[in-house]
């Protein structure tokens, strides 16, 4: 899957403009054309390839990007309806329709094959040539037929753009993974999972009826001493909220399966995304109202990096005097009919499932992302066992309450304690129960204990700056080169000159991403 091309369009290519003005030429033309002609089937010759040739060029501007190859999907619409206008016209020559329905299928599959990057971009070009001869040669063939020459111009002018897109094409060259088929814009299909793992989402279809409910103590003695040395450090609000998600943030670096979600029955991984949603109160009086917010973090985040991003958020929220997109999106929904209403939920989850639904949308939607975070402890209560919902992404939930001190016999005295109580709800389809236990485990033991977790990311960064670093490491390897070089016998020396290859090969491979190395590896 890595070494698969990546086929891409950038929006400010200027032949991807005309391709845009051709195809939208051609469906002005179509309707023009067609709706003034007897006896014409509506929805095979102007509604459906007009919705194809709109969808594919609103998917070629607003995902051509990242997922170019989904424009398939007209391709094979447009595939179907020209099949289906054959019928009519090769109704009588059984064997030719067979021909002329082989001939679309293969052009359909070859272009998704192409465009999916199983081949070279190259092969378009005798694709769509091919495509021009074939159509040419049978209006040719069958001019006689046409109640006006008029009608070709349509057709001619989609191939017209198809063929200027070709202009646009590039082929991604970051050595990134690019999303394709069976991905999503949020996630990356997990195709390396046992058969048992796929099968399960089946099995239990629904997330309230796969969830796991479980609760844990943590002494937070150290943790409270690690919350007052973070505010003396010019971070006046660190709380209990920023060491928690921080500590989520690490434990995902090193456990990256809990980062994982289940939709459409396909389990997907979000990679270096970790979305946490919260519902915060812009004051905390019973009129003032809440909003969610939704942010983004990475697994190489710090604490620092939590407490800017996170307080970064609240504040935006809190400062908004009206309410915030999440609030806009849901009142202009509820001021619709409850049909309406209905009508747009359902469509919003047909598109989820299949993974089709926008990405501004989902960045939105509260309930897509890697876990929601509910604080007790502002309001001076227990944690509760909060539900996963149904509708969305977000395959856990983490509660956490209010401080409570306990009293211990240690040593034969006793000693005052304190603790936070935890209560999760978590998806068991993402992953197994051990691999769950490890998770919790860790990220009680970096809440327990907060300054290890801190004091490894410092002296790493400093070995990174000494020792680990680039050249070092380079020269070091090419040292060890020249040693064993000189050991081998002439006559079977490598040409190059390193035993490790050349000096571009033999680069140090953390050194383009130290950050998220160092994120797996804690």
């Amino acid at each position: 899957m890595e070494k698969r091309i990546h086929l891409y369009v950038s929006k400010k290519h200027p032949a991807l403009w005309l391709t845009g003005l051709l195809m939208l030429a051609s469906v002005v033309a179509r309707i023009a054309i067609f709706s003034q002609l007897e006896g014409v089937g509506i929805w095979r010759q102007i509604v459906w390839p007009s919705v194809a040739v709109i969808l594919f060029v609103l998917m070629a501007f607003l995902i051509g990007e990242e997922m170019l190859y989904r424009t398939a999907i007209p391709v094979w619409m447009l595939g179907i309806c020209e099949m289906w206008q054959l019928y009519f016209v090769l109704g009588g020559r059984p064997l030719l329709f067979v021909l002329a329905c082989i001939g679309i299928l293969f052009f359909c599959g070859s272009y998704t094959s192409i465009l999916a990057g199983n081949h070279k971009p190259w092969l378009l070009l005798p694709l769509y040539l091919l495509a021009l001869a074939i159509v040419g040669y049978m209006h040719w063939q069958f001019a006689s037929q046409l109640r006006s020459t008029a009608t070709l111009l349509p057709g001619y002018l989609l191939l017209a753009g198809c063929l200027t897109m070709l202009f646009a094409l590039k082929i991604h060259t970051d050595g990134k993974y690019h999303p394709t088929w069976k991905d999503r814009s949020d996630g990356r299909y997990i195709r390396s999972s046992p058969a048992i793992e796929q099968i399960t989402p089946f099995i239990m279809p629904q997330r309230v009826g796969a969830n796991l409910l479980f609760d844990e103590s943590v002494e937070i003695t150290d943790l409270d001493r690690y919350v007052r040395a973070k505010r003396r450090e010019d971070m006046p609000s660190f709380g209990m909220t920023h060491a928690i998600i921080a500590a989520y943030v690490r434990t995902v670096a090193k456990y990256p399966a809990v980062n994982r979600f289940v939709a459409g029955q396909r389990i997907y991984s979000r990679g270096e995304d970790i979305a946490v949603c919260m519902t915060v109160k812009k004051e905390m009086t019973k009129e003032s109202p809440d909003t969610v917010i939704k942010v983004h973090f990475h697994p190489g985040d710090t604490a620092r990096d939590v407490y800017e991003k996170f307080n970064a958020a609240v504040v935006s929220a809190k400062d908004e005097m009206e309410n915030s997109n999440v609030d806009d999106a849901a009142g202009i929904l509820t001021s619709t009919p409850r049909m309406v209403l209905k009508f747009v939920v359902w469509l919003v989850r047909v598109l989820d499932y299949f993974g089709m639904a926008p990405k501004f949308l989902l960045e939105l939607s509260p309930f897509h992302g890697s876990i929601y975070f509910t604080s007790m402890g502002s309001l001076g209560i227990k944690p509760v066992y909060h539900h996963l919902y149904d509708f969305g992404t977000v395959p856990a939930f983490c509660a956490f309450g209010r401080k409570r001190r306990a009293e211990e016999i240690k040593d034969g005295q006793i000693v005052e304690r304190k603790y936070m109580d935890l209560r999760f709800n978590l998806d068991e389809r993402i992953c197994d129960g051990f691999y769950y236990a490890s998770v919790i485990k860790y990220f009680l033991r970096l809440l327990a204990h907060p300054e290890g977790r801190d004091m490894f990311l410092k002296r790493y960064a400093e070995l990174m700056g000494t020792v680990l670093n680039e050249q070092y490491i380079t020269a070091y390897i090419d040292s060890l080169a020249a040693d064993i070089r000189s050991e081998i016998p002439a006559d079977r020396r490598p040409e190059y000159g390193s035993a490790f290859g050349t000096a571009e090969d033999s680069r140090f491979p953390y050194s383009n991403h130290g950050k998220s190395r160092c994120a797996d590896a804690f």
